[in-house]
């Protein structure tokens, strides 16, 4: 069961195609620009820049919650916080205007950016399981989101080949780790 309807997340749908020098636009004055947004406005923004035919890429993957017992499929960003923008300083001044973005990144290589989303892109679309890994770093502070474990919290002990949370009793200086699939925990910010 989904929360929303699955919405817009690459515009035009062929933005990510070739080079920026043959997509048939006049590209000297368009650029990429990265939006970071306020917080939980990444689809706000993607909605505005359809609504403003403005060119833009926001990487969703589908995630399962349950809620209420229910369980639920949503789409949400792969990386929170960041739309990336295909446009003129017009377009960039017209997504600020949504009020919805915190600040505009520079992109100093831009060909790289658009090969990289290329590769996010296809990535998403090949339906693999994704979890976005920095997230997870060595002694971040998780929770585990589901199973025999679920709400329990500890702190992500390896990275290497397989994750192991470690759960402790500080007074002590000791604890008990296990090894977890990184895509059962979530950070706790």
């Amino acid at each position: 069961m989904s929360v929303l309807a699955e919405e817009t997340s690459l515009y035009p749908a062929l933005l990510l195609e070739g080079s920026e020098q043959d997509d048939g636009w006049d590209s000297s004055d368009r650029r990429w620009w990265v939006l970071y947004t306020k917080s939980r406005q990444e689809k706000a923004v993607g909605r505005a820049l359809l609504g403003r035919e403005i060119s833009f890429f926001l990487p969703l993957v589908k995630k399962t919650l349950v809620y209420r017992g229910k369980t639920v499929c949503s789409l949400v960003p792969l990386f929170a916080g960041y739309v990336f923008l295909w446009g003129s300083e017009y377009d960039r001044i017209e997504a600020l205007s949504t009020n919805r973005i915190s600040r505009v990144l520079a992109v100093h290589d831009p060909e790289r950016l658009r090969d990289d989303l290329r590769q996010i892109h296809w990535l998403i679309e090949s339906g693999a399981p994704l979890t976005v890994e920095q997230r997870l770093s060595k002694g971040r502070r998780v929770r585990v989101r589901g199973g025999l474990l679920a709400g329990l919290e500890g702190t992500v002990l390896a990275r290497h080949r397989h994750t192991r949370l470690l759960v402790s009793v500080d007074f002590l200086q000791q604890g008990a780790s296990v090894e977890i699939p990184d895509y059962l925990l979530e950070p706790i910010d």
